[in-house]
This record gives C-alpha cells, sequence and structure tokens, in this order.
C-alpha cells in the first residue's frame, strides 16, 4: 500500500472517531445523561415517555400477527448465537494470547440500555435486548475474526467483495509479494499494540 493511501486511511480513521464522539455528546446533551451504566433522562422527558408507554393487552391486539407467529423462529435462533458466542470467546481466550494478539472486548460490543426506555412494555425490552444481544454478538465475532484475518492472511481479494470489516482497507494489495513476510510481521505486531 502506497503511503498517500495509508495517510488517507489514518485520516479517515481519525475522523470516523471525531464523529463518532461528535454524535454522542450531542445525542446525550440533547436527551440524556449517562451516569456509570445507568441513563438518565430529564424528568419532563421520562415522564413524557411513561405517557407514550403501550400496556401489554394493547400491544397485543395491536401487533402485528405476522411478527407474532414468526417469533418462535427469530428466538430458536438463540441456540446458534450461543454456540458462537461461546467458540469465539473461547477461540479468543485461547489463542489470542498465544498470537499476541489483544482481546477483543465484548462489553464494547454487546450493549443493554434500551430496558432503560419508560416507553418500552416489558415484551418490546425483551425485544429490543434480543436485537442488542444479536447484532452485538456478530459485531463482537466479525472483529474477533478481522483480527485473525489480520495476523495471518492480511491480503485483499481480487475480486471486489461487499461488507468489508475496517481493517480491510488497510490490508495488502492482491499479489503485492514485496517484502510479504516483513509486513505481514508488522501486521502481526501491530495487533498487539491495539486496544
Amino acid at each position: 500500500m502506497n503511503d498517500r493511501i495509508r495517510l488517507l486511511l489514518d485520516q479517515m480513521a481519525v475522523l470516523e472517531e471525531d464523529l463518532r464522539v461528535a454524535l454522542h455528546e450531542q445525542e446525550a446533551s440533547a436527551l440524556y445523561r449517562i451516569k456509570d451504566k445507568r441513563v438518565e433522562f430529564e424528568e419532563s422527558i421520562r415522564q413524557a415517555h411513561l405517557r407514550l408507554k403501550s400496556g401489554f393487552f394493547h400491544w397485543l391486539v395491536t401487533y402485528r400477527p405476522q411478527n407474532l407467529i414468526t417469533g418462535p423462529v427469530i428466538y430458536s435462533m438463540i441456540v446458534p448465537l450461543a454456540i458462537l458466542d461461546f467458540s469465539v470467546s473461547l477461540y479468543q481466550a485461547i489463542c489470542f494470547p498465544i498470537y499476541g494478539v489483544a482481546k477483543v472486548s465484548r462489553a464494547d460490543y454487546i450493549v443493554y440500555d434500551r430496558q432503560q426506555l419508560e416507553y418500552l412494555n416489558f415484551i418490546e425490552k425483551f425485544h429490543c435486548t434480543y436485537c442488542a444481544y444479536g447484532n452485538g454478538l456478530i459485531a463482537y465475532a466479525a472483529e474477533i475474526v478481522a483480527r485473525t484475518e489480520e495476523y495471518f492472511c492480511p491480503i485483499k481479494h481480487a475480486r471486489k467483495i461487499l461488507g468489508t470489516h475496517g481493517r480491510y482497507a488497510r490490508f495488502l494489495e492482491y499479489g503485492d509479494a514485496t517484502d510479504y513476510e516483513a509486513r505481514l510481521e508488522e501486521f502481526r505486531v501491530g495487533l498487539g499494540a491495539k486496544k
């Protein structure tokens, strides 16, 4: 990868982090604040949320029937998700220390905070918890696999692919064998420093 592309990628990473921080500050200052792990709303907003809350029976009557019918299929996915969670966590716990790769923090990806929204009834909160787990787990697993790919084979594909992870843009160009072993070692050393 040439120096100009590397510089642009570094600038993009800095801008993405700045944007994430700015969006979080805007959201937090507008509606809520985070105290430890608890989200606190202004009292007037909390009261407005409570007024919007739909009771269980009203929710059940007005809910789309197709969502109720497919519920067992959706929630049966907890089994493969739990197996994935156990597997990637065990893999990371065993292999990353051996490779010298910094571990991925599960708490950075799987976040449960929607239960604190007063306008959701207990069923909606349960749905939100399940979705937070599923999507957070997939992102957590993707980061573990991305670090593994960066450790073993940080080479781009010849064809364009959709849905690449954030590390992919820095990978070596397909077919560029110049100093491959030395550059591979740079990737591996860099993975130990990442937090």
